[in-house]
């Protein structure tokens, strides 16, 4: 029963965090109780005395309890397997809570939070990327008074899920399936370059293609050329008709922000879509604030954070939009991660005996100049802490060209490809962050490999969510991944991984069967394995402030063709 007790503690800091405001045990159970939870009062207090202690929530007077910044923070990492979920579960209710109508342009709409020093130079850049139409609308609202530049604003954009909620308030049903990158030719959206799912992800997908260098929203205003934020959705190919009314109505009332509506059947900017259905890419509503980031500015971005009336907000500039939404797409299909490091994972053939074979490497690059630096760090974090690093192997390959050199590190999917050889089926679920503040580790952050694009270590590093060079030294926060086996293989697999520790690899944890793993849910009949990232190493590159290109799951590699610490 404890972990359901947690459950019911952070669901209460969650009503306070999203009210923001001191609320009362009678409110709180009325709220608790929407969401499936039939807690009296007289529980709910039982239950805040215990997050007063915890320091998370603190009492004001008799008006009730407020959530405190150690509970806030306690809100973003704790309970990681709950959050997996809830990240979709918000989605769609703020899907629901969307009232909009297309024709008179009255009702709610889900709006982005995004919080930034006022200066004039980002409002320019701002407006740029309004008026060029890079938004799903120009109409925005400051929440605080503008004085001069320096004070610290919060502005509300209109979010692209909007969408979702409107076509489901006029009766066809969407199924929201991604958010990722758009690359852009000319003018022409051509192709999603990258994705993540929005189920199983403690992130939003589009949050996790905020960082610094993800986007190039600047230059396709400039030029016409790079790549904006998107999502993608389907209806089905019989509400498309109706869909097509509603985007023309949308327009109207200056909400637009369509990429492409395709046909049934048809693949849409390089997604597959099944028959009967129809895909629709819209842009990100982040995207002005993704040119922000670009130029510099600090920019603190919150996706889908609540619903507000469209009437309150007001048009920043007349948009004259310059994407074209139709014109030829880039053949091919976006490949997601699996699909590649299943067919790697077949071909390790690395014995256990001998120690010699194939294992799968990341290859990621640095700048030549800073190479010697590099190798120096890197042999500081493998020998300080090699539990932290997939294994011992390493190799320096050349670059594309003389100014960047590749360093070769063993990616963790290559114990998957040893268990499977050993006849343990396994199942990679997770890339996640691991903090080892305190007596046990556990995940703060998960996103599923299971539709993505690309490596989520790759995203966490992009965005410096790491900490490797501390957690060496005793506390902070490491790239690590889970995987799956069958319960009834336990006994064989414990037997693997210690002849693959004996090797030179690196093992976290091997769980119980249907065991949380350092915070982090395992299906039933199966046991949860963690094994550290092989990109722990070069994340403590960019901890550095070195200039890194990570690169996960790349290539198969003979262990003989390496070097060790």
């Amino acid at each position: 029963m404890p972990q359901e007790t947690d459950r019911k503690m952070m669901e209460i800091m969650r009503i306070l965090a999203d009210r923001e405001e001191v609320l009362g045990a009678k409110t709180i159970a009325e709220e608790l109780k929407k969401k499936g939870y039939d807690l009296g009062e007289r529980a709910v207090r039982y239950h805040m005395r215990i997050l007063d202690e915890k320091g998370f929530t603190e009492r004001i007077g008799y008006a009730g309890r407020q959530i405190t910044n150690k509970g806030i923070k306690e809100l973003e990492k704790g309970l990681i397997y709950d959050q997996v979920d809830f990240i979709f579960s918000k989605f769609e209710d703020m899907i629901y809570q969307t009232t909009l109508n297309p024709t008179d342009g009255t009702g709610k709409v889900i709006v982005n939070t995004s919080s930034f020093k006022y200066e004039k130079d980002l409002i320019e850049i701002l407006k740029s990327v309004f008026k060029k139409g890079i938004a799903v609308s120009p109409y925005v609202k400051f929440l605080e008074p503008v004085a001069e530049d320096g004070d610290t604003v919060k502005l509300e954009t209109v979010c692209g899920t909007t969408v979702d909620g409107m076509l489901l308030g006029m009766g066809i049903p969407v199924i929201p399936k991604y958010g990722g990158i758009v690359n852009v030719e000319d003018y022409v959206p051509t192709r999603f370059t990258e994705l993540i799912s929005y189920k199983k992800t403690s992130m939003t997908p589009l949050e996790a293609f905020t960082a610094k260098d993800m986007t190039s929203v600047l230059q396709v205003i400039e030029n016409g050329n790079g790549s904006i934020p998107a999502n993608f959705r389907l209806i089905p190919k019989s509400a498309r008709e109706n869909a097509v009314k509603i985007f023309d109505k949308l327009q109207n009332i200056g909400i637009s922000g369509l990429l492409k509506l395709g046909n049934e059947g048809e693949s849409v900017l390089g997604i597959p879509v099944d028959d009967n259905m129809v895909g629709v890419a819209v842009i990100g509503g982040i995207a002005p604030l993704c040119a922000a980031k670009e130029a510099g500015f600090d920019v603190n971005i919150k996706l889908a954070e609540n619903t507000i009336e469209f009437g309150e907000m007001q048009s920043i500039v007349d948009p004259k939009p310059v994407l074209k939404t139709t014109g030829p797409e880039i053949p091919g299909k976006v490949k997601f991660l699996l699909s590649k490091a299943w067919n790697l994972i077949y071909q390790v053939d690395f014995d256990l005996e001998t120690h010699e074979g194939n294992v799968i490497s990341n290859i990621s690059y640095v700048k030549t100049e800073d190479l010697d630096d590099a190798l120096d760090i890197f042999e500081e974090v493998m020998k300080t802490g090699p539990q932290y690093c997939t294994s011992k192997y390493f190799r320096t390959v050349s670059g594309k060209d003389h100014h960047k050199t590749g360093i070769a590190t063993v990616c963790s999917l290559t114990l998957d490809g040893i268990l499977v050889k050993n006849g343990v089926s396994t199942t990679p679920q997770y890339g996640g962050i691991l903090e080892t503040d305190g007596k046990l580790p556990r995940f703060i952050e998960l996103t599923a490999y299971n539709g993505s694009s690309l490596d989520p270590h790759e995203i966490y590093i992009a965005k410096n969510m790491t900490s490797v060079s501390e957690a060496i030294k005793g506390e902070g926060r490491v790239l690590a991944s889970l995987r799956e086996i069958p319960y009834i293989a336990r006994p064989c697999a414990v037997d693997v991984l210690e002849e693959v520790q004996d090797a030179g690899f690196s093992v976290l944890k091997v769980g119980k069967p249907s065991e949380l793993v350092y915070n982090a849910k395992v299906e039933r009949y199966h046991v949860g394995i963690v094994a550290p990232g092989g990109l722990n190493p070069i994340a403590a590159l960019k901890e550095y402030g070195m200039h890194v290109e990570p690169n996960a799951v790349e290539t198969l590699m003979k262990v003989s063709d390496m070097d060790e610490f």
